[in-house]
């Protein structure tokens, strides 16, 4: 296949669920100041949807400069707790507390894509999935962290669904995919219709 996208992202996962797809994947990951936009967003009074679509282009973005003639991917997923967003945890105590939060309560994972073309955004969508996370015991938790420290410090939540982060929840409504950081499937119907891809 000579098509071929350009992944303005360091994500191992994105890139495995496109190539496992049978994309051809140049990864470029975009040096953007993720959290200086993301605190002007917010307050801006900006929805959590937004956020996550403005970042993914700025990303995008940033690499399509670069490469006006080409395809590039800008992703990015942002977890919405009852509207308030929770990122990434830098330290064991972060990943701790956010799972303790949101421990028995249901949350929106949000994963944005927005594909630049010709210098410009050509297609964008944000995936949404419900999810709920079981009442865990604090004596469960703590062996988690355990186990799964630092890999899970790579993912908004502090989980990964393709791992022992499944074992947190009680309820997913939504595509996994999406859960993974990527609306894979819009995805590739993009690309299929646009010609992209064989029918």
């Amino acid at each position: 296949m000579s098509f071929s996208l350009i992944l303005a992202s360091a994500s191992q996962a994105r890139r495995i669920l496109l190539e496992n797809a049978g994309l051809n994947v140049e990864v470029r990951p975009a040096r953007v100041d993720e959290t200086s936009l993301r605190d002007a967003l917010l307050a801006e009074g900006a929805k959590p949807r937004d956020i996550a679509d403005a970042l993914a282009d700025m990303k995008a973005l940033r690499v399509a400069r670069k490469s006006p003639d080409r395809l590039v991917l800008g992703c990015d997923q942002i977890l919405d707790l009852d509207g308030e967003i929770l990122c990434k945890p830098k330290t064991i105590t972060d990943a701790r507390t956010q799972l303790m939060r949101m421990r028995g309560r249901t949350h929106d994972l949000l994963s944005a894509a927005v594909v630049y073309g010709n210098g410009t955004p050509i297609w964008r969508h944000v995936g949404r999935v419900r999810m709920t996370v079981r009442p865990f015991s604090e004596d469960w938790l703590e062996g988690y962290l355990v186990r799964n420290w630092p890999d899970i410090a790579e993912s908004v939540g502090a989980y990964k669904l393709e791992s022992e982060g499944v074992r947190l929840f009680s309820r997913i409504e939504g595509d996994y995919f999406t859960v993974l950081g990527l609306p894979l499937l819009d995805l590739l119907a993009f690309l299929t219709l646009r010609g992209d891809l064989p029918q």
